[in-house]
């Protein structure tokens, strides 16, 4: 990149000077008020407990789909039950759970349960030494904990094989690091005047532009944002998931994130779509709380019916969005059970009614859960 030449928008000469038409965006700042209420309030009428399950469903999915998000595929029984273990909410067996999950997990749920606390550079990079607790990024070492260096080169987003790669963006340079994030956390921690929901967005934005470790700053980003988040809701327990919603708009998410990094310092755009994202999130929390209230009125119904480990345990993966159908050898693997055990299992729950068999049939035969009448 020719120094003469301005690409992106840290180039610019008043940056970082973000600028938005905030009319334009009044009508989404409305939209998703809206769903914010409607959702909270559909919590009021539900307990506690239920309350701390749909908190959990909602971060278990933020925290895998933060990491999907990067191409990481973890274990969502493991996520769960680490965040179960420290919201000290009761979900039964106890899956291991690996170093490298507990460190998303903290950074999430310090994100978020600790949102009114200052967001600095220590507690950065505390977040950075937990996604990367080994000191490795895949096979390569990298520097955890602090600012990246640039020795290797400037830090780049690209795309395509080696020889046909594809800059999408470059950040700034290493040694303009302390000033850019020193400027970035004043603002952070101050009050600027924006709308709650806006800043969240610039949050997100800034720090994804500035792209200051070697990496994990597009998870950070995201914690950053969902820190904002909480701030706006005023609430430390998370009910919705933006991340989850990004990683489903992941193409439009990148494509919208390259034109701003890529333009003027007006952002109305990416604000635009931030806020028509958030509110998606919202709309789809709504079905994370029913299958919560669905869960909770299973068990209500079967609570007086004696059932077995295996069964609860498989009966409750089921409830929480089991993919595909179970068949009794999926049945015999998940429980560590024998192929004929687990077919009395499943025999029994069927004559109780608790399942009925999908369609199909012969080897292939799948089994469901029975819809409950209404009245339970």
């Amino acid at each position: 990149m020719d120094s003469g030449e301005k690409h992106y928008v840290w180039q610019a000469d008043d940056w970082p000077q973000w600028r938005y038409d905030l009319s334009a965006l009044a009508c989404s700042l409305t939209e998703v008020s809206r769903a914010q209420g409607v959702l909270l309030g559909r919590l009021a009428d539900v307990g506690l407990a239920l309350r701390d399950q749909a908190s959990l469903a909602a971060l278990t999915e933020d925290v895998v789909k933060t990491s999907e998000i990067e191409g990481e595929v973890l274990n969502v029984e493991s996520v769960r039950s680490s965040i179960a273990r420290r919201l000290g909410v009761d979900m039964g067996a106890v899956a291991p759970v690996d170093r490298h999950v507990e460190g998303v997990v903290e950074m999430v749920l310090d994100a978020t349960s600790r949102a009114a606390t200052p967001l600095t550079a220590e507690r950065l990079f505390g977040w950075h030494a937990a996604l990367f607790p080994t000191g490795y990024s895949g096979m390569h070492r990298i520097a955890v904990g602090q600012w990246r260096d640039d020795v290797g080169g400037p830090m780049q987003v690209v795309s395509g094989p080696v020889g046909r790669r594809k800059v999408h963006y470059q950040a700034p340079p290493a040694k303009r690091l302390p000033a850019e994030m020193a400027t970035f956390l004043s603002w952070a921690n101050a009050q600027t005047g924006e709308p709650a929901l806006v800043k969240a967005g610039l949050a997100h934005l800034w720090f994804v532009t500035l792209h200051p470790f070697d990496d994990g700053n597009g998870r950070i980003a995201r914690a950053v944002g969902d820190l904002f988040l909480a701030r706006a809701d005023g609430s430390p327990q998370r009910f919705y998931s933006l991340s989850a919603q990004i990683q489903r708009e992941r193409r439009d998410y990148y494509d919208v994130l390259e034109r701003t990094q890529r333009g003027p310092l007006d952002v109305t755009g990416w604000l635009s779509w931030f806020l028509g994202a958030l509110g998606r999130a919202l709309t789809s929390a709504q079905s994370t709380l029913d299958a919560v209230l669905n869960k909770a009125r299973f068990w209500q119904r079967w609570a007086g019916t004696p059932l077995n480990e295996r069964q609860v345990k498989l009966l409750n993966r089921l409830l929480d969005g089991f993919e595909g159908k179970i068949t009794s050898s999926k049945w015999s693997a998940i429980a560590k059970c024998s192929p004929d055990t687990a077919l009395r299992d499943i025999t029994q729950l069927l004559d109780l009614g608790v399942l009925t068999k999908s369609p199909g049939g012969g080897r292939s035969t799948g089994y469901q859960l029975a819809i409950l009448s209404p009245d339970g």
